[in-house]
């Protein structure tokens, strides 16, 4: 009772108004008991004292104080462990074990009442009727208990395909589930027909347990929210030569394209047509590009490539007048990188006709069409393992393609 009294003004309204004229916990006929010696056994009464189990403490007291007489009586309120004097005395036993180790009659009655905050058998059947789930793990509770429970379980789910799980301690379980899920594709996204494989593009948004897609345009419309785009600018100290850079870069990316003068007031090109380099003075160049995960790759790249070359200066000297080359030359020397990483994977690699390579394995032969890609050959091992050895070479060689983003 002095806990309630003292936390007062944690309790509601009516409670802290009544406490203000009289002390609502002070009760005609209840009173708190400290311990067993405070307690004068005379006449009716009914105590309510823990542990619940009987195990020690004024329970333990209690029970074997009052175990002899038929008069007195035990009310054990909710879940008991195996092993308690709770338990011993539930099931109908005629000795009670004192905690001297001596026994005594058990005369009493013994009643046993389910109040508990747990539910029951009864009201765990019904939560799990009405979630129907495919998969239930039982982890609380006394192992006879739970073995009953569980075989309970088993019958009243027979006709479905329930796993029903009773683990032990620190024994791990493993559950498998699918992963698939189904979006609906709403606003402009779903004015078009989808095709079975078609790839689509959009914001994916979940709602409570689904899944749309939506154009970002659309996000305003159906969610109260606007899409921005965040603009990046960036200075780097650059001295080398503006048309060393383009070149260089023009041999990583497929698209490098210069810009016209006036819009930027001096030299500019864009790579990739995401990220724009622009000419700033003779020590200084800047990149400008908008925010997104792809763009900020092909940033991180341009940035390394200009530290690189600001590392080197005295070799891109050099190498600013090889960069006039014409787009002929480039692509011969790109053949010739590409045949002698061939000649290093499969050995015996030939010039055939109409331009295709003849490469020799151990008696098989292939015949690789430098142009489209294509493979020929009898084995289909030796095909395959020259038409993904060609792909990823092509891959490492020439520059990033615009497609790819």
């Amino acid at each position: 009772m002095a806990i309630y009294q003292t936390y007062i003004n944690s309790m509601n309204e009516r409670i802290r108004n009544q406490f203000a004229n009289s002390n609502p916990f002070d009760f005609k006929h209840i009173s708190p008991l400290k311990s067993i010696e405070n307690f004068n056994d005379v006449g009716p009464s009914v105590v309510m004292a823990s542990p619940n189990g009987l195990q020690s403490g004024l329970s333990r007291q209690l029970i074997e104080m009052w175990c002899s007489d038929k008069k007195n009586a035990c009310v054990i309120p909710g879940y008991v462990l195996e092993g308690t004097l709770a338990k011993t005395i539930i099931n109908e036993a005629k000795e009670a074990t004192l905690m001297n180790g001596l026994t005594a009659p058990l005369n009493m009655q013994v009643l046993y009442i389910s109040f508990s905050a747990h539910a029951d058998f009864a009201q765990t059947s019904t939560f799990l009727k009405e979630l129907m789930p495919p998969n239930i793990i039982l982890v609380y509770g006394e192992a006879n208990e739970m073995g009953r429970l569980k075989q309970k379980l088993i019958t009243q789910f027979a006709d479905r395909k329930t796993k029903i799980i009773s683990p032990k301690n620190r024994q791990s379980i493993e559950m498998y589930f699918n992963s698939e899920k189904m979006a609906k594709t709403i606003g402009r996204l779903a004015e078009k027909t989808i095709e079975v494989g078609e790839t689509v593009s959009g914001s994916l948004v979940k709602k409570a347990f689904t899944y749309q897609i939506m154009a970002p345009d659309d996000l305003h419309v159906f969610l109260q929210l606007f899409t921005v785009n965040i603009s990046h600018r960036i200075t780097i100290a650059y001295s080398g030569a503006f048309g060393v850079l383009k070149h260089r870069l023009k041999q990583i990316f497929e698209s490098v394209e210069s810009l016209p003068d006036e819009e930027f007031e001096g030299p500019a090109f864009r790579v990739h047509e995401r990220l724009t380099v622009k000419y700033e003075s003779e020590k200084d160049i800047s990149l400008h590009w908008r925010s997104d995960p792809i763009s900020d790759m092909v940033l991180d790249s341009v940035v390394a490539l200009v530290l690189d070359i600001s590392r080197e200066i005295p070799k891109v000297v050099v190498e600013s007048e090889e960069a006039t080359k014409t787009e002929e030359e480039n692509n011969k020397k790109a053949e010739k990188v590409i045949h002698a990483l061939l000649v290093s994977l499969f050995g015996d690699v030939k010039f055939g006709d109409n331009g295709k390579l003849v490469i020799s394995v151990d008696g098989n032969v292939a015949h690789l069409d430098k142009q489209s890609g294509n493979v020929e050959s009898e084995n289909e091992g030796l095909k395959e393992r020259v038409r993904v050895a060609f792909q990823r070479i092509q891959n490492a060689v020439k520059p990033i393609p615009l497609s790819v983003s």
